[in-house]
């Protein structure tokens, strides 16, 4: 009975934030940087001022969490080549130079920190290689596409 009633509301929780929040985000890599953003680093704890507002916060957590969970091994999944397509939504979207995030992502490597938590490890290794190549691979593509300078 206990069972029951605590996952009823993270439930809930859980479908009002893929109706809500996660319906309205561009792709599955926003998704996955956009959850990874409700985590708190130091604690690991999930949190999200609206959903907490309409449910329960432990439920609220709980349900940022799944959804974290379940969106990076969607990601995982992938192919490269779904993979480029979803780093290419990404950019983008972003209001900021595609090749200035894309350089600091190269760089600085933050897409790590959107990794969840409790995933198996092997997995989380092949990700961040995957989307390390699908970084080359864009950055490869945008170099093909730039028009060349002749001498």
């Amino acid at each position: 009975m206990t069972v029951t009633f605590k996952l009823v509301p993270v439930q809930a929780a859980y479908d009002d934030l893929l109706k809500r929040s996660l319906s309205k985000i561009s792709c599955d890599l926003a998704r996955l940087i956009y959850l990874g953003s409700t985590r708190d680093y130091n604690t690991g704890t999930y949190h999200h001022d609206g959903l907490a507002a309409r449910f329960q916060p432990d439920a609220a957590g709980k349900a940022l969490e799944i959804a974290h969970r379940q969106i990076f091994y969607q990601l995982s999944a992938y192919s490269l080549e779904q993979l480029v397509d979803q780093l290419q939504m990404y950019l983008e979207c972003s209001h900021e130079s595609p090749a200035d995030v894309l350089r600091l992502w190269q760089k600085l490597e933050p897409y790590r920190v959107a990794i969840p938590v409790e995933v198996n490890p092997a997995v989380a290794r092949l990700f961040l290689s995957n989307i390390r190549l699908a970084l080359a691979i864009w950055r490869f593509r945008q170099e093909q596409e730039q028009p060349r300078k002749h001498p």
